[in-house]
């Protein structure tokens, strides 16, 4: 390492049980071209798609560095690198980015205006090897290539708190933005109490519904919402008896949601999620990034209660953008740090395990 460009990563290799077993390794970090940059990590986060990813739950090629998220500080930078709002790449500043890079060429970039439904998006840490190109964020250093979207953070923005909802933030940002807005006043229930359901029910608060009716478990990681403010009401489905009803009765004159938003990753949570809307109401999945399976729906229950069901998939640049511009004002309402349990590059085993567990809201990993 004396040559300052090796980073130490993290290398998956598939276990004879179809898991990924992780190790250590020193891969050197590229130089980077006229239009690309190096970052120098602070803090990455573990998302619920890594611990899919580890479980081979989703197509991954291997040898690969994971990690999709984080943030940092520019340690090298091309002549001819730019920022997301065209303002050039300098060495120092602090920034994060986005996880996938779209092709721009394809039918859902080109005519769809769908780019996060690329035919050939390329994401860091989830679907490139390292023979392939710049590894994923589980890394002292990382390369970010041409087209990544970057974005510098606002000054007296915490490191850890604008990790708190790296992935979960803009991924709730293009729902709400692009598939189904929060109207002011509307009643919301979110099904999940991780980071997804967390950043839904802060959002839907910053776009005045109300009541924000949060469901999820473990009974702690309601209590912190409810003790950061984020939502209105918590409930703890394991130990709710006739779950459903107990939530439409939560509702103005219990007659259930304007708008519920699925962020469990459970398939048996949707039907439970559409019985929990109002006649004529929206559910909006985004969970179930994961294809853990069907569930079984009653249809005639969407017909005669007219609803309107939509999913949404990742996000793209300008979600992040949106993201990082509102944490000054989530910031103000919300300490999202407190979210954040901070476990070494090392401890990477141990941190899976408290997120498999449910024993942290959001894990971060600190080269």
């Amino acid at each position: 390492m004396s040559d300052g460009k090796t980073g130490l990563q993290l290398r998956s290799l598939i276990k004879k049980n179809g898991e990924l077993e992780l190790s250590l390794l020193d891969v050197a970090t590229p130089e980077p071209g006229p239009d690309e940059v190096v970052v120098r990590m602070h803090a990455v986060g573990i998302c619920g798609t890594d611990l899919h990813l580890r479980a081979g739950d989703l197509p991954v090629p291997v040898p690969l560095v994971l990690g999709h998220e984080g943030i940092g500080v520019i340690d090298e930078a091309g002549a001819d690198a730019r920022m997301s709002d065209g303002s050039t790449a300098t060495v120092g500043r602090r920034v994060m980015w986005a996880s996938s890079i779209s092709c721009g060429a394809c039918w859902p970039c080109r005519v769809a205006r769908e780019p996060t439904l690329c035919e050939h998006r390329r994401t860091y840490g989830v679907n490139r090897s390292i023979a392939e190109g710049p590894a994923g964020s589980w890394s002292q250093r990382i390369l970010l290539e041409r087209g990544t979207s970057i974005v510098a953070v606002p000054d007296g923005v915490d490191s850890l708190a604008a990790s708190a909802l790296a992935c979960a933030g803009p991924t709730v940002l293009h729902a709400l933005d692009e598939r189904r807005p929060v109207r002011q006043g509307e009643s919301v229930v979110v099904q999940g109490s991780g980071p997804v359901g967390i950043a839904a029910a802060i959002y839907a608060g910053l776009a005045g519904a109300d009541p924000i009716v949060l469901v999820g478990a473990p009974a702690g990681r309601l209590a912190l919402a409810a003790d950061l403010g984020i939502g209105t009401a918590h409930v703890d489905f394991t130990e709710t008896d006739q779950l459903v009803e107990h939530v439409v009765g939560l509702t103005p004159d219990g007659r259930g949601a304007d708008l519920v938003i699925e962020c469990t990753g459970v398939p048996e949570a949707v039907e439970q999620g559409l019985r929990m809307c109002r006649r004529g109401g929206s559910y909006l999945i985004l969970g179930q990034y994961t294809d853990a399976g069907p569930a079984a729906i009653n249809p005639h229950s969407i017909v005669h209660r007219q609803l309107d069901v939509l999913g949404s998939w990742a996000f793209g640049g300008p979600h992040l953008e949106r993201y990082v511009v509102a944490l000054p004002r989530v910031l103000r309402s919300h300490a999202l740090d407190r979210l954040v349990t901070v476990f070494d590059l090392a401890d990477v085993n141990q941190a899976l395990a408290a997120v498999r567990d449910g024993a942290v809201v959001k894990a971060v990993l600190a080269p």
